[in-house]
């Protein structure tokens, strides 16, 4: 952090008792989000929640916003880890059950909705889900990566590319169309995904 810049509130990572309050804030809002949605979201509800003070939460994040945006955070920093199969076919299928497995459980589904609704009307929900998905697609990238030095893929794919390319149909389900996300919806966006970076068409 440069000298003599605040930090945005929310944005610290604290330790000790500190930092099981923010587990426990962070875990009923949550709750809150998936119960209510981003519009009934309210710091006061939050702090009985968690069996905290309300000037707590209140210096500490300040605005819903600022509590999604280190709710997003923590996701982030807890999202299991990628898986290797040895494959491409293999991680990519991988990876887009877990984004199934996440979309259609009844509290991270309505919990991601609540977020995605935040980001769109908050420029620092938004900052916070993009970096959200900045690291789960670091954390998936190297499959690719590997999949272009055993020659599966031609050199320079862009994993990123390949990576967006198994969710976007997922999340298009999830948020537009309403169609069924199941594991035969995640084994068919990961092949396309693979099929179309074979081809050559995420060269970078």
């Amino acid at each position: 952090m440069e000298e003599g810049v605040e930090p945005e509130p929310g944005t610290l990572r604290p330790g000790g008792r500190t930092a099981r309050v923010r587990a426990a804030v962070l875990r009923a809002a949550g709750d809150a989000l998936a119960e209510h949605g981003f519009d009934g979201l309210d710091l006061a509800d939050v702090a009985r929640r968690a069996e905290v003070g309300k000037t707590t939460v209140y210096r500490r994040w300040a605005t819903t916003a600022g509590l999604v945006a280190d709710l997003l955070d923590d996701m982030a920093e807890q999202s299991s880890p990628r898986t290797d199969t040895g494959s491409l076919d293999g991680d990519l299928s991988a990876n887009a059950r877990l984004v199934v497995k996440t979309l259609t459980d009844p509290r991270q589904g309505a919990l991601f909705k609540a977020v995605i609704a935040a980001a769109t009307c908050d420029p620092r929900a938004a900052r916070a889900l993009h970096r959200f998905y900045a690291t789960r697609i670091e954390e998936w990238a190297p499959c690719v990566t590997q999949a272009a030095d055993r020659g599966e893929v031609p050199s320079g794919t862009d994993e990123a590319e390949v990576i967006r390319a198994v969710s976007a149909p997922l999340y298009y389900r999830f948020l537009v169309s309403g169609d069924e996300l199941d594991e035969a919806a995640a084994d068919r966006a990961a092949g396309a995904a693979g099929a179309a970076a074979r081809a050559g068409a995420y060269g970078s």
